[in-house]
């Protein structure tokens, strides 16, 4: 399994190889050998069906040369006829069952795509970015649908067309097999010209689209923020850019796909010039009829639409062959979940020791973020992180969370690797708050019990009340019932890092990592959030990355950053008597603006 082409600070997801997709596929079809075979059997009849009009119309050439009964001459006619009718009727049904196949198969590998990427280790999905998730789950099944549904039975039907086409020009008279086979050079020429020239396209087309959607996932999930700083042109602006490399990917793969048709149309020409020719002469010599000479060039003229079907679609093909693998290399990733059948254990347990090395850290080949960091957190100890913008306050908070794999480090918790606990017991053990929060659509008592599925309404509404919540659930028309989120109540920043902070009560972690958990809220609700945050990680230990500076008053004890090292740590009254890095920031944060 390979990995794309990478953005900058992106490690894109893996890609599927060709042999790792068709085992994919096979084994899919194999989970329905009924419908398999079904599909199969119909649509096998349907090319041969289509065999039988151009043989019957050149017995019908002969009998006419030989002034053979009207009687079996109409018969020739109705059997052409109803060859007509049923090849039809087996080709729509065929492309029927072929498609409900595919439609199946799609379905079974889009779950299990949607599973594993539900199930993503948080570092794994924060080094690729939601766009390259998004354009999978998204673009890629829509391009592999259109192809399943629409082009993949007509495809497969041309195939096998060509395969029995070709079978019966050789039956038919070997010389004329052979001069139909002038042709196929001629085909695989323009096909190999096609590929070689095409295929890096859509693999360039398919990361344009994953970028494109990061772009517009960026955007649109901090619009706020955008409008705030007025960098709405800076962001169309990226957008803009990244669809016209795609849309420029795309003019250059149609002028390609329209050189292709002119040297198909070149193939075809030649075949049945060479198809007719033959049949002049073995004809001139006696050596066939000019009946057999007539189902002949039929069978090769046949052949014409099949086979521009066939390269043509793929076009179509090829770019679901792109999608595909993309598909499949989500869901051929590992299953995360633990080795061993045993689960976290149940209720709230105490506060926990968390130990922080960081030798070094950096994202891919960029510059050096976190450098020669050691942080021990006490068992139920607070601790704050400050420092100034870009100091690796974040980056440090998301290796303690579990969330950022350190480039050279390691997080242990009592003692224990948190890697080695499995991602599911680490999340239970080590809970993450930052000021990104999302409110599910659905009642306000279903995204709470997200944290705690097996909470009771009298829990939820704890929870809520420790939080500094119950205010506004009281003016909720239903309550814990009340549907919130998208096309329900809409909650305001400071509330729904509420019931961020209420899903923390309810996890009951050992430690809790707030990573500016509370620079949502605007002066006026500052210091209810903070009380909040408070409130919801009492007896925890606590990490958390102070938004402003009134948060690390309250800590056990304050560490400070600066360009990625800690240059003090002690209490509010310690450091700011030291005067030194952290007095500097207290200093500037009090003065008013």
């Amino acid at each position: 399994m390979t990995a794309e082409p990478r953005t900058p600070g992106r490690t894109l997801l893996p890609v599927a190889s060709a042999r790792q997709t068709w085992t994919t596929l096979v084994a899919r079809f194999r989970d329905r050998p009924g419908l398999s075979a079904a599909a199969a059997t119909v649509l096998v009849a349907a090319a041969t069906g289509g065999l039988v009009a151009p043989w019957v119309l050149g017995r019908l050439v002969d009998d006419v040369i030989a002034d053979a009964p009207a009687s079996r001459i109409a018969g020739r006619v109705a059997v052409i006829a109803a060859a007509a009718v049923l090849t039809g009727l087996l080709t729509a049904l065929g492309a029927a069952l072929a498609a409900r196949l595919g439609e199946t198969v799609l379905a079974r590998l889009r779950e299990r795509v949607l599973d594993r990427a539900l199930h993503l280790p948080s570092v794994t999905l924060e080094r690729a970015g939601t766009g390259d998730l998004l354009a999978r789950v998204g673009d890629d099944v829509a391009v592999v649908t259109n192809v399943i549904a629409v082009s993949g039975p007509a495809f497969v039907g041309a195939l096998l067309s060509v395969v029995l086409t070709v079978f019966g020009l050789v039956a038919l008279d070997w010389r004329l097999g052979l001069a139909g086979l002038v042709a196929a050079p001629a085909y695989a020429l323009a096909l190999r010209w096609y590929l070689r020239r095409s295929m890096p396209y859509y693999a360039r087309e398919r990361v344009a689209t994953g970028e494109r959607t990061q772009a517009m996932a960026g955007a649109l999930r901090g619009a706020a923020t955008v409008r705030a700083y007025r960098t709405e042109d800076a962001h169309v602006a990226a957008i803009a850019e990244r669809s016209g490399l795609a849309r420029d990917l795309s003019l250059e793969i149609f002028n390609l796909h329209t050189r292709f048709g002119l040297r198909i149309n070149r193939s075809e020409f030649l075949g049945l010039a060479a198809v007719l020719v033959a049949g002049f002469l073995l004809v001139r010599d006696d050596l066939v009829t000019v009946g057999a000479a007539t189902t002949a060039a039929l069978y090769f003229h046949r052949l014409f639409n099949p086979i521009g079907l066939l390269l043509m679609e793929s076009d179509s093909v090829l770019q679901a062959g792109a999608s595909l693998a993309r598909l499949v290399g989500v869901a051929n990733l590992p299953d995360t979940a633990p080795a061993t059948a045993s689960a976290p254990p149940a209720g709230p347990r105490g506060p926990a020791a968390l130990d922080v090395t960081v030798r070094r850290h950096h994202y891919d080949d960029g510059p050096l973020v976190l450098a020669d960091v050691e942080l021990r957190l006490a068992p139920g100890e607070r601790v704050a992180l400050v420092g100034a913008s870009g100091a690796g306050k974040s980056t440090l908070a998301g290796i303690a969370a579990g969330i950022i794999a350190p480039t050279d480090g390691s997080v242990r918790l009592d003692g224990a690797p948190l890697t080695g606990t499995g991602e599911a017991t680490s999340r239970r053990d080590v809970a993450l708050v930052s000021q990104e929060v999302h409110v599910f659509a659905g009642p306000l008592a279903e995204d709470l019990r997200l944290a705690a599925p097996e909470a009771t309404d009298a829990e939820l509404l704890d929870a809520l009340e420790r939080v500094g919540a119950t205010t506004w659930l009281r003016a909720l028309p239903d309550g814990l019932a009340t549907p919130v989120g998208e096309g329900g109540h809409r909650l305001t920043a400071a509330q729904a890092q509420q019931v961020a902070l209420a899903r923390l009560v309810l996890t009951a972690p050992a430690v809790a990592v707030l990573d500016e958990a509370t620079a949502e809220a605007g002066s006026a609700g500052a210091r209810d959030l903070d009380r909040a945050a408070l409130a919801a990680t009492q007896g925890r230990t606590t990490l958390i990355v102070a938004h402003r500076l009134s948060q690390a008053v309250s800590a056990d004890r304050i560490v400070v950053l600066d360009h990625g090292r800690i240059v003090e740590q002690g209490t509010h009254e310690d450091l700011l008597a030291a005067d030194g890095r952290y007095g500097h920031l207290w200093r500037s944060w009090r003065v008013p603006v």
